[in-house]
C-alpha cells in the first residue's frame, strides 16, 4: 500500500492511522474549513467526538476568525490542552495573503493545526513551521500536491470535484490514489486525507483503502446542528440530491469575490443561478444590484437566490444532527465495513 495504510491492529480502534498518531486524535476525521459556516462551536463540537475540527477562516475577516476562536474554547471541554487550542483554523490562501497579520495572531492562539488552500502556500510556510503547528495543505491536482510537499506541507488534503464550495476538476476517486502513490515513492513522511464526497462510514472505509490517512468531511458536517447555517439552506439540502448541485462562479461574482478562473463553487442549483450560470457577464454588467440583492438573501435565509454551498454528497444526507452523532455514526459504519461488513449476504462464506 502506497502511504495511508490504516493500522488495522486489536487497539482501541480499527481506525487509528499515521494521521490520528501524529494530530493525536481518535478517528481520522476532519471537519472542513467552511467559510462561515465552520465557526468555533462546530469546530470544538467535532474535535470532541474525537476528530479534528477546524474554523472555516475563509476570506479572512479578523473580527470573525477571532471571535469563533474565543468560542471555539467556550465550547471545548479542553479549551486549551497545555495551552494548545483543541481546535485548528483553515485559510483560504489567497486571502490571506492580503490579511498576513491575521495568521500571526491564529498562530499566538496555538492552534492544533493550520490548513491552507487555493493558492501557494510558501509564503506562510516558514512562520507556520517556527510555531510548531502542522500545516495541512488542500489541492486538487497532483502537481499541486507536489508543490505544497515541496515547500513543507506536513498533510496533503486532496479534494475532488465532488466537494462542495470551491474545488477544480479532478474526482475524489482518481485523485486520491494516485498522490498516494507518488507521496508514498517521493515523500513517505508525509500525510494524506482525501476530500470530496465523504459523507458517511462508506467514505470514509474507502478514502482508506486509496491510500490516504484520513478524510476531510465538508457538507455532511454543514448539515449539523452546530454548523451557521440558516435552516432554510438546511432544509433545501436535506431535499436535495447530487443531481441537483452545480459547479458555477455566480455565488462569486454575486459577491464581487475575484476567486482564481481555475475554481469554481459546487452549490445548489436555484432560481438565481439557473438564470445567471450561463450569462457571467451579464451578472458582472449588473453586479452592483445583485451584489446587494445577494446580501439581503443572505441574511433572509432566501434561497431563492443564495445557494447552499454543498457537494454532490448532499445526496445522501437525510436529516440534521448534531456533530458527535454524525461522527460517532460514521466511525461505527467504517468500522464494520472494514472488518467485513462490505460483502453482500451471498458473498458470505459458509459457516
Amino acid at each position: 500500500m502506497a502511504c495511508g495504510a490504516v493500522v488495522t491492529t486489536c487497539t482501541a480502534t480499527m481506525l487509528a492511522t499515521r494521521l490520528t498518531q501524529k494530530l493525536g486524535l481518535a478517528y481520522p476525521i476532519i471537519s472542513a474549513p467552511m467559510a462561515l459556516a465552520g465557526g468555533g462551536k462546530l469546530a470544538a463540537a467535532v474535535s470532541h467526538a474525537g476528530g479534528l475540527g477546524l474554523i472555516g477562516g475563509g476570506y479572512c475577516n479578523r473580527q470573525w476568525v477571532m471571535d469563533q476562536i474565543n468560542i471555539a474554547e467556550q465550547h471545548s471541554p479542553n479549551p486549551t490542552m497545555g495551552g494548545t487550542l483543541d481546535v485548528g483554523c483553515g485559510f483560504i490562501t489567497w486571502a490571506l495573503a492580503q490579511t498576513p497579520t491575521l495568521l500571526t495572531e491564529v498562530l499566538a492562539r496555538r492552534p492544533r493545526a493550520i490548513m491552507l488552500a487555493f493558492g501557494d502556500p510558501a509564503p506562510f510556510v516558514e512562520e507556520i513551521a517556527a510555531a510548531g503547528v502542522p500545516l495541512l495543505c488542500q489541492v486538487q491536482t497532483l502537481e499541486h500536491a507536489k508543490r505544497a510537499i515541496e515547500v513543507g506541507a506536513d498533510v496533503i488534503v486532496a479534494q475532488g470535484a465532488e466537494a462542495g464550495g470551491h474545488g477544480a476538476h479532478r474526482a475524489t476517486m482518481t485523485l486520491v490514489p494516485e498522490v498516494a502513490d507518488w507521496i508514498g515513492q517521493t515523500s513517505p513522511d508525509r500525510l494524506l486525507v482525501a476530500a470530496g464526497g465523504v459523507g458517511d462510514g462508506r467514505g470514509v472505509a474507502a478514502a482508506l483503502m486509496l491510500g490516504a490517512d484520513g478524510v476531510l468531511v465538508g457538507s455532511r458536517l454543514w448539515a449539523s446542528d452546530e454548523a451557521l447555517v440558516h435552516q432554510n439552506m438546511l432544509d433545501d439540502a436535506v431535499r436535495a440530491t447530487g443531481d441537483t448541485t452545480v459547479r458555477t462562479s455566480v455565488a462569486d461574482v454575486a459577491r464581487k469575490l475575484d476567486w482564481p478562473e481555475q475554481y469554481t463553487c459546487r452549490v445548489l442549483q436555484n432560481q438565481f443561478v439557473n438564470q445567471w450560470h450561463a450569462d457571467l457577464p451579464g451578472l458582472i454588467a449588473e453586479a452592483d444590484s445583485e451584489a446587494a440583492k445577494w446580501a439581503d438573501a443572505w441574511a433572509a435565509g432566501d434561497t431563492t437566490v443564495v445557494s447552499p454551498v454543498v457537494g454532490e454528497v448532499v445526496g445522501i444526507i437525510n436529516r440534521v444532527e448534531p456533530a458527535a452523532v454524525i461522527i460517532a455514526t460514521m466511525v461505527a459504519e467504517s468500522e464494520r465495513l472494514l472488518g467485513g461488513g462490505w460483502r453482500k449476504p451471498e458473498q458470505l462464506p459458509d459457516s
